[in-house]
């Protein structure tokens, strides 16, 4: 059976929908992987699509079984492919060297072998003969688990109805990724970023020292693209990664002189970073940082400004490494 090519449904940054809101929506974990659709022939065939439409079926050599996890109905399902590390949490590192082999297939069932991937299933956009697209996603999701898919490399989470700030709570206290809210009776609408769904991301925030800069381009040319950043472990500053974004235009000239008075040739962190362009200052300007997670190797994802603390010296400040970092 030919099967309708169907462009993820996308959801929008925001907050928790009002309290008396609260019944009419369904929270599921926000996951930190890539967004993949996957359509089931009926046929003992599968195919797998990124979100960008690419197929990536043959990056995935383990999750080809799920072609015969509903026999012979032809279904589309969206989901999350995720590689999880040692404590079952989703960690984008490790899924980072499973991506980008659908051309490789040799190197991909290498890496199968040494770092399976799981696909959580979170919706159903057609089914046997039928689109579930106008229907609402409290039936898609009754549909979605009344199809049983848990298997060795997938499953389908539950989601949970009401108690948004609940939910919200433990994702933040079990260092998960954020939140997804999608209106119960809201229609699969492919491609588009919708109001029906808001996602939140958990950002945590730290002390960093500055170490470094890089010029930016174009209206910024002359001034800072992004500052090199740095933490303290053992009497060194290690290198946590770069921060881009988050200033205002005064803020960004207010740094810019800043970084030019404590300018040095000497790079202050203990490995010099591979950074083509980098600017060196001395380790004295401490900022505050927001990021959504690290990496293995400690270094910052998705950083963004959050603002300079004059206030602390580089000493003073809490910018150390996390000690199962260090």
């Amino acid at each position: 059976m030919t099967l309708p090519l169907i462009a993820p449904m996308l959801a929008t940054p925001g907050a928790l929908p009002p309290a008396a809101q609260d019944a009419r929506w369904a929270y599921e974990t926000k996951q930190d992987g890539q967004r993949v659709v996957a359509y089931l022939a009926g046929d003992g065939s599968v195919l797998l699509r990124a979100r960008s439409g690419e197929d990536i079926t043959a990056a995935y050599p383990e999750l080809r079984a799920l072609s015969g996890a509903l026999g012979g109905t032809p279904a589309v399902l969206d989901g999350e492919v995720l590689a999880l590390d040692e404590h079952g949490r989703a960690d984008f590192q490790l899924l980072q060297s499973r991506m980008g082999l659908a051309h490789a297939p040799g190197k991909a069932a290498r890496r199968a072998a040494e770092v399976p991937v799981h696909l959580v299933l979170f919706d159903v956009m057609h089914l046997g003969t039928r689109s579930l697209l106008t229907q609402p996603y409290r039936r898609r999701r009754t549909q979605l688990e009344g199809l049983g898919l848990h298997g060795p490399y997938w499953s389908t989470p539950a989601a949970l109805v009401g108690h948004g700030e609940q939910a919200l709570r433990a994702t933040r206290e079990h260092g998960l990724e954020g939140l997804v809210c999608k209106r119960l009776d809201s229609v699969y609408e492919p491609g588009v970023r919708s109001r029906a769904w808001i996602k939140i991301r958990n950002m945590r925030s730290e002390d960093v020292i500055v170490g470094g800069w890089v010029p930016g381009k174009g209206r910024l040319s002359g001034l800072p693209g992004a500052v090199l950043v740095g933490q303290r472990t053992a009497g060194r500053l290690r290198y946590v990664g770069s921060v881009g974004t988050g200033w205002s235009e005064a803020e960004r000239t207010e740094l810019t002189a800043l970084l030019r008075a404590a300018a040095t040739d000497r790079c202050p962190f203990d490995t010099v970073p591979p950074v083509a362009g980098a600017h060196w200052v001395l380790p004295r300007l401490v900022g505050e940082v927001r990021y959504s997670t690290r990496t293995r190797a400690g270094m910052l994802r998705q950083p963004s400004w959050l603002r300079l603390r004059p206030d602390l010296a580089p000493e003073e400040s809490a910018a150390d490494l996390p000690d199962e970092l260090a």
